[in-house]
């Protein structure tokens, strides 16, 4: 699949390093937060340019409730903002949103906000957008398997029925396809509990780069480095 200029399918992103770009320019975390969120509009903007199917964003982990509640307030509040200032790029963009998570548990106005974009592209054709909010992968899959044990429960479900593919019908979003390039910006080498489940074989690709400064030029790196790689799944090349 290599060594020929081949996109990966479906791309997911950790974006790191918001509140340390921040403090490097003497800023609010705040001021972090908000120019990363135009480095997701530039992002998307050339994922669905290039056609990538779908585009997976880290927008807020089921660790962030650790913040201090001034920080979670003015996230949750640049989030409900960020939903309303997209509907006409999205639109313009053909991209279809959609997100994974506990979305119930986020608040009212988000949740609120967050339905009305969905609704609104979801007829769209061109790239998924999604969005994984208050999202943690430890808590997928136990939210999966709760859903499976009552499914046995009901008898509507045997033990032998459960395999990878058929516990994968339990996930947040069943359809989504395993992501092939995983990046994470801010240097960090580590996974933070991101698609556990789906990121088995994604290729990782790690830059030193905050996510506000991420641009075109660090995805292309990024999609470069993706297209000289080997993708053997466990096997070996003939």
């Amino acid at each position: 699949m290599k060594k020929n200029g081949s996109l990966p399918e479906h791309i997911a992103i950790i974006m790191d390093g918001n509140g340390r770009w921040a403090r490097q320019k003497k800023l609010l975390r705040i001021k972090g937060h908000e120019t990363g969120a135009k480095a997701v509009r530039e992002i998307t903007r050339e994922c669905a340019k290039k056609h990538i199917k779908q585009l997976t964003l880290y927008a807020f982990s089921q660790e962030n409730w650790k913040r201090p509640k001034r920080e979670i307030d003015l996230l949750m509040k640049l989030l409900k903002n960020f939903l309303i200032g997209e509907r006409e790029e999205i639109q313009k963009n053909n991209i279809r949103l959609t997100a994974i998570g506990r979305i119930k548990e986020l608040p009212e106005f988000v949740q609120r906000e967050l339905s009305v974009s969905i609704e609104e592209s979801k007829m769209n054709t061109g790239m998924v957008l999604c969005l994984a909010l208050n999202y943690g992968g430890r808590t997928e899959i136990i939210d999966a398997t709760k859903k499976i044990v009552a499914e046995l429960k009901k008898g509507k479900l045997k033990i032998d029925e459960i395999t990878e593919e058929s516990f994968k019908k339990y996930l947040y979003m069943p359809n989504m396809p395993d992501p092939d390039l995983l990046i994470r910006t801010g240097g960090e080498m580590r996974i933070s509990n991101f698609l556990l489940w789906e990121i088995s074989y994604a290729e990782l690709w790690v830059t030193d780069t905050y996510w506000p400064d991420f641009k075109k030029p660090h995805l292309e790196e990024a999609l470069l480095a993706y297209a000289n790689r080997e993708r053997r799944y466990g096997g070996l090349k003939e």
